[in-house]
């Protein structure tokens, strides 16, 4: 298989377009038609998951985190980035990563950690904007239905639980072809009225291509009028972290026990117990400080991240309960989410987890 047949498959589920534009992500070692014999899915790449591709005949890693994260000016084997790219190249092994567009992710990291938690009635915790577009264009009346159904199909229409959403508007629409012209309806030189409907949709952007595509294979017209425009309201189905509820409320002590046990570490650090029940919680893997005041907004009861620096527990004001689990910790499942996205794409090819724990964080 195809390296880009994989990638473009993964994309749907982590459209690059949606990750931070301080990180990496995508395929930073290798080339894109590359032919792929298995898939080792890693947290990290480090040279002992390389070795591990090797040895079990992976020419492509599926790592979380990006091993080349700035840019690099030369490669000499003088730290680890060096030589986990050396040892890649020399065994004609690809790496491709994910990180914050995973992160970003409806169904991506912090959805995982909310199965983990048993949540229900998830939400995006930070909805991510700039990510929507609208789609107007002008079809002849009898033609609407085929065009609407096919940007749907496309991916158009989706508005958080809802599908098929558009408007329509029937008026008129005039035009004159002139020489050279091959007009579906009219003469040429004369001007044509014509019944049409005026079909708005909404979409995530990356489908722009797709949703341009579907709506020039559809259309009728010879040229076809249409108008796309950025949206500054907030997606709710894109963004940071999630905010769900508990089956039933805990108190704290058996919900601090209970998340020692559902994300699998023996430590947390958290702020002071306020002798609250816990019901609502939000959570987002990795480093998310930054999330505090939208967890808080939110109403949620404690927060789930990681990474908390002495001061970020102040933030705490006895309003909600912080709870740092570790970075390692809180994105650990995240190899089962992608092992288990790729092996129902693609039930016949070989999807392997690494066995190494890459954690450099170790507890005394």
């Amino acid at each position: 298989m195809k390296l880009f047949e994989i990638t473009n498959e993964l994309e749907k589920l982590a459209p690059l377009t949606y990750a931070e534009d301080f990180d990496n992500v995508g395929l930073l070692v290798g080339e894109a038609h590359a032919e792929v014999s298995r898939i080792l899915v890693t947290l990290d790449t480090t040279e002992e998951v390389v070795k591990e591709a090797v040895e079990k005949g992976a020419s492509l890693i599926l790592s979380f985190h990006p091993i080349i994260f700035s840019g690099m000016k030369k490669i000499t084997g003088k730290n680890y980035v060096e030589r986990v790219v050396q040892l890649a190249i020399k065994n004609d092994i690809n790496i491709y990563a994910t990180h914050t567009a995973l992160d970003n992710s409806h169904f991506g990291v912090n959805h995982q950690i909310s199965k983990q938690l048993n949540l229900k009635n998830t939400q995006i915790l930070i909805p991510q904007k700039d990510t929507l577009r609208h789609l107007v264009t002008y079809v002849p009346t009898a033609n609407a239905a085929t065009l609407r159904q096919a940007l749907y199909d496309a991916g158009a229409g989706n508005i958080g639980d809802y599908d098929s959403c558009s408007f329509n508007l029937e008026g008129t629409g005039t035009f004159r072809a002139k020489e050279g012209a091959n007009p579906f309806v009219g003469e040429i030189g004369k001007v044509q009225y014509e019944p049409e409907t005026r079909i708005s949709v909404i979409f995530n952007k990356h489908l722009q291509n797709s949703i341009l595509k579907a709506l020039k294979e559809n259309h009728p017209y010879e040229e076809v009028a249409y108008e796309i425009f950025s949206l500054e309201n907030a997606n709710q189905t894109i963004g940071m972290g999630m905010v769900g509820e508990l089956e039933s409320e805990m108190e704290e002590s058996d919900f601090l026990s209970y998340l020692k046990d559902k994300m699998q570490t023996k430590h947390i650090r958290h702020s002071k117990l306020m002798e609250k029940k816990i019901k609502k919680v939000a959570v987002l893997g990795g480093s998310g400080s930054f999330a505090i005041p939208h967890a808080k907004q939110k109403g949620a009861d404690v927060f789930v991240t990681a990474d908390l620096k002495y001061h970020d527990f102040f933030q705490a004001e006895n309003e909600i309960l912080l709870t740092d689990i570790g970075h390692y910790e809180s994105e650990q499942f995240t190899k089962n989410l992608l092992t288990a996205y790729l092996s129902e794409k693609f039930p016949n090819f070989a999807v392997l987890n690494s066995e190494i724990n890459t954690n450099p964080v170790y507890y005394t």
